[in-house]
């Protein structure tokens, strides 16, 4: 029924019951989970999570707060990573502005370097942008990568279709059930359901009710039934449609 598209559970949150929750999922009707590298080993361990679980698959990438330790060597490494047949996608990369974990020059040039890795190997793109939106998408715009996500998506419904346009989908995870989320709640109301994506980030990001708590992928219905309340739609319709997108992506 729901097709998870941003998931870390090879993060340390999950180290106490991660086989338990993972062998339950399926029944709880997830039937597809992308789970997301943010460095080198937590790339490594996606694609060991996808071999292990038919129905996980891996993205692998290196995110802008680990940039600081990355070299061509790391890219030849998720060069190697990217071709196996589980890894369906280079992610996630892009710009975090907020923290400033390292220097923005930094983290340009090696979002340029994986996004240029993607077009190479023929992977869609899985994005990082905090508080650096208009950089974020003039580096897009400057490449060749026309297929990929704009995870947990924050900024403006202006921008976001300007992203679509491009051939991009929006993740839209938890965020979406807060009350104060007002331009997340425009972005979903503009911007057409067969160009969303539904994601958790889990363990972060947990929707309401369960706010504040660990999240998993179980917390999928209450992105889909605010998206479905919000589109004035069935809440069927909205898991089917957000989960062809993201076979249309990944697959």
């Amino acid at each position: 029924m729901y097709f998870e598209s941003h998931a870390h559970y090879d993060d340390k949150r999950f180290r106490e019951d991660r086989e338990e929750l993972l062998e339950l999922l399926p029944s709880c009707g997830i039937d597809y989970v992308v789970n997301v590298g943010c460095d080198l080993k937590s790339s490594q361990n996606s694609l060991r999570l996808a071999k292990k679980y038919p129905y996980i698959y891996a993205a692998v990438g290196v995110h802008p707060h680990e940039v600081g330790d990355m070299s061509s060597q790391t890219i030849e490494q998720l060069r190697s990573l990217s071709a196996e047949k589980k890894v369906v996608a280079i992610g996630e990369i892009g710009l975090d502005y907020y923290y400033d974990f390292h220097p923005r020059e930094l983290q340009r040039f090696w979002f340029r370097q994986q996004l240029r890795l993607a077009e190479e190997v023929d992977l869609p793109v899985i994005i990082h942008s905090r508080d650096a939106a208009q950089e974020t998408f003039d580096i897009i715009e400057a490449s060749p990568v026309r297929r990929g996500v704009i995870h947990c998506y924050s900024g403006a419904w202006q921008m976001a279709q300007d992203y679509v346009d491009m051939g991009f989908y929006i993740g839209v995870g938890g965020v979406v059930t807060f009350s104060n989320a007002k331009k997340l709640h425009e972005v979903v109301e503009k911007i057409p359901l067969e160009r969303i994506l539904i994601e958790t980030d889990c363990p972060y990001l947990a929707p309401n009710p369960n706010r504040g708590k660990r999240n998993d992928s179980r917390n999928l219905q209450y992105v889909v039934e605010k998206i479905a309340q919000m589109k004035q739609m069935s809440t069927d319709d909205v898991a089917k449609i957000t989960a062809d997108n993201a076979k249309s992506l990944f697959f």
